[in-house]
């Protein structure tokens, strides 16, 4: 089948690639020159493990191309599919001006009958708008889909290929017949499409985000209690996810979610719920907490410390979560400012996040070349993101390089036992 992905970003380029590689004819477009030169050379532009290699062999399988020509994408392609951002305005709500601007010229480059795919995340009622948009702007026929995604940053390949389910929104059988005929390639060995009504669909992307945010938060929570009750929430975190019916994912307590999905779409359906009248308290609980796990975080190092001035600390991680380069609503952002206003000193290190690092940092912290760079007459190291090198470190190392071993540990990966009978002072989350 002919395809156009419309946005390269994390799920644009991921699906447009997994599709080509499932044998489609698939062309990624997007506005932006520079990435799509670049595209074309096999740069990526971000970090996802896989995709690089995927991208090299369907392009010289010539399944997968890279244009900034909409008109002739749109075209040439059966299905349209739409993966532009949708930010977070100030208020909570999404930004949808990129979607309806990709709508308004898909209708205009129609040219027969197109499937329009919304895989972006938005809003309930944002298909009804995107086809009066349409509708507004061609004579042609065509339906509009909602297919969220739910790929997980750091295995969005993996995701894509073999998914647990795949969410269609659609209410037209034409439509549904064509989504089921793209995604069979990906169910040889289970059917796990799950055909629905286009807002039920819509609602569904939101839901799931919204509900994994709040097992992080009500763990974080689970974590506060013990440190004052002298609990130990890893115990405790075992002793639940035991449980079948609450399960072991998304139960490690920590400096708090980020990244481009959760933040977002949590506030997105607070602001949702609001519109229709309801108020989303739990969802606005789990807000709260997350910003005070990074202030707690903050206030501890503040705490054994003092005074900040002339300190200075090593950062291990700076991406919201492993094999990422992703560092949007990353908690090392608020920790890391916030202790630059206390006058520390910040040398930081991450595997794949220094580039982006420094488009946001500049030149007000110090770039360590490895994470033992980083820890060279440190007064102490915080661990913001669970890489697995950072898991089994040289511990005896981290002691010579420091000018006082101390490990602030905001991803609960090291025994403490094993830290201070070395001579390291260390302080984790929620743990005795």
């Amino acid at each position: 089948m002919k395809i156009c992905v419309i946005g390269t970003g994390y799920v644009g380029l991921v699906a447009g690639t997994c599709l080509a590689d499932m044998g489609n004819e698939v062309i990624c477009v997007d506005n932006n020159e520079e990435k799509i030169s670049k595209l074309r050379n096999a740069i990526i532009p971000i970090y996802e493990p896989g995709l690089e290699d995927l991208i090299k062999s369907n392009t010289l399988e010539n399944r997968l191309y890279f244009s900034t020509d909409l008109d002739s994408a749109v075209k040439t392609s059966d299905v349209c599919f739409i993966a532009v951002g949708t930010p977070m305005k100030d208020d909570g709500t999404c930004n949808l001006e990129f979607v309806f601007e990709v709508a308004k010229s898909i209708a205009k480059s129609m040219n027969g009958y197109k499937v329009i795919v919304n895989k972006s995340t938005v809003p309930v009622g944002t298909a009804e708008k995107v086809r009066e948009v349409i509708k507004n702007n061609t004579s042609y026929d065509f339906d509009v889909v909602s297919n969220p995604e739910f790929l997980k940053q750091g295995a969005a390949v993996d995701d894509f290929l073999y998914p647990d389910r795949v969410i269609v929104g659609s209410d037209s059988q034409r439509a549904t017949e064509i989504m089921q005929e793209i995604y069979s390639s990906f169910m040889r060995t289970a059917n796990r499409i799950i055909f629905m009504d286009v807002k039920s669909a819509e609602m569904t992307k939101y839901a799931a985000n919204a509900f994994l945010a709040t097992k992080i938060s009500f763990m974080n929570e689970i974590a506060s209690l013990c440190e004052k009750t002298g609990a130990d929430v890893e115990m405790v975190r075992v002793g639940i996810s035991t449980d079948t019916r609450i399960g072991n994912k998304f139960l490690f307590p920590g400096i708090g979610f980020g990244g481009s999905c959760f933040p977002k779409d949590v506030n997105a359906l607070i602001k949702i719920a609001e519109d229709y009248g309801t108020e989303f308290s739990i969802l606005k609980a789990v807000n709260k907490i997350n910003q005070a796990q990074r202030e707690n975080f903050i206030n501890r190092v503040i705490k054994y410390f003092g005074n900040l001035q002339d300190k200075t600390i090593a950062v291990w991680g700076l991406a919201f979560k492993p094999k990422t380069n992703d560092m949007r609503e990353a908690p090392a952002i608020t920790i890391i400012e916030a202790l630059l206003e206390y006058g520390a000193k910040i040398k930081a290190y991450d595997p794949k996040a220094m580039d982006t690092a420094k488009n946001i940092f500049g030149d007000k912290i110090e770039y360590a070349k490895s994470s033992y760079d980083a820890l060279k007459d440190a007064d102490c190291m915080l661990l913001l993101t669970e890489w697995n090198e950072f898991r089994r470190p040289d511990f005896e190392k981290i002691k010579e390089l420091m000018k006082t071993p101390i490990i602030f540990d905001g991803r609960n990966q090291y025994d403490k036992s094993r830290l201070e009978t070395r001579g390291i002072k260390y302080f984790s989350v929620g743990r005795k």
